[in-house]
């Protein structure tokens, strides 16, 4: 004779199976959980047990339920919901900051550990990217998306909690971007360009120049409304970066063993 599962054990196993998809991402970011019906006969649970259980991973902001759609995967952990919140606080130039430094990390890390598979999901986004319209690009909300460029080289980095901390900053700025306090500082043009900078280095396992490429586009890339105004100017980085040969608008490859170039290599790794 077989003891009765207690509704609480119910609970908290269903709690863990979906807990367990999500951190394993066997659901991805952005996608779309199977539906009730689905997840009742999956677990062998009632509808009032799955509810109890997507209710609690969106208060971690985990999922997200959208009326009439479904409900979506928005956060691999609870770290980056918690990051989001505490990052909230602080000065949105910080910010960015952060996020510069998180996406550089990231750059570095997938120049080491990138698959092949990996490698040819950024050629497909780059690829996309050079084809879509302005408007489609552009928004903060783009770099989070399941395929997208930045996200795929966070990825890449294979690094989980990069990527949790990198989801918890984007989400301060997506939040920043529609109120106009967030604004891309670049041209449509320039970014493609450094796209493809930061692409062949992850390509040639080219640590250093993943790390320069990726400084001077996150550089120029998003930017506070206030001093992005003029596009014209760059931050004191990205103008060194620039005088180092690391545009790739300007100089068809990195300028090697330049003062300057030793000089952007010992900062890029302290951080």
């Amino acid at each position: 004779m077989t003891t009765p599962v207690r509704g609480s054990q119910k609970a908290r196993d269903t709690l863990d199976y979906l807990r367990e998809k999500i951190s394993s991402s066997a659901w991805a970011v952005g996608d779309l959980i199977p539906r009730e019906p689905e997840l009742m006969e999956l677990i062998g649970v009632g509808k009032s047990t799955v509810r109890e259980a997507v209710r609690s991973l969106a208060a971690f902001g985990m999922l997200e339920t959208v009326p009439g759609v479904g409900t979506f995967v928005r956060s691999r952990t609870p770290v980056s919901t918690l990051l989001t919140e505490f990052l909230g606080d602080h000065d949105l130039e910080e910010v960015l900051v952060y996020r510069r430094s998180l996406e550089i990390e990231a750059a570095q890390h997938a120049a080491v550990h990138r698959s092949e598979t990996q490698l040819e999901a950024l050629r497909a986004a780059a690829l996309r990217d050079e084809h879509a319209e302005r408007d489609e690009v552009i928004t903060c909300e783009q770099s989070t998306t399941p395929g997208s460029f930045h996200l795929l080289v966070v990825e890449a980095s294979g690094s989980k909690l990069l990527l949790d901390l990198y989801l918890g900053v984007i989400s301060v700025l997506q939040r920043a971007r529609t109120q106009g306090r967030v604004i891309l500082g670049t041209t449509i043009e320039t970014m493609h360009l450094d796209h493809g900078a930061v692409l062949r280095a992850i390509e040639a396992r080219d640590v250093r120049n993943a790390a320069h490429s990726m400084a001077l586009h996150v550089d120029r890339d998003l930017g506070l409304r206030t001093d992005m105004l003029d596009f014209s100017q760059h931050t004191e980085r990205a103008a060194s970066l620039i005088g180092a040969g690391y545009d790739p608008g300007e100089v068809p490859a990195p300028v090697q063993n330049s003062q300057a170039a030793a000089e952007l290599e010992i900062d890029a790794r302290r951080g």
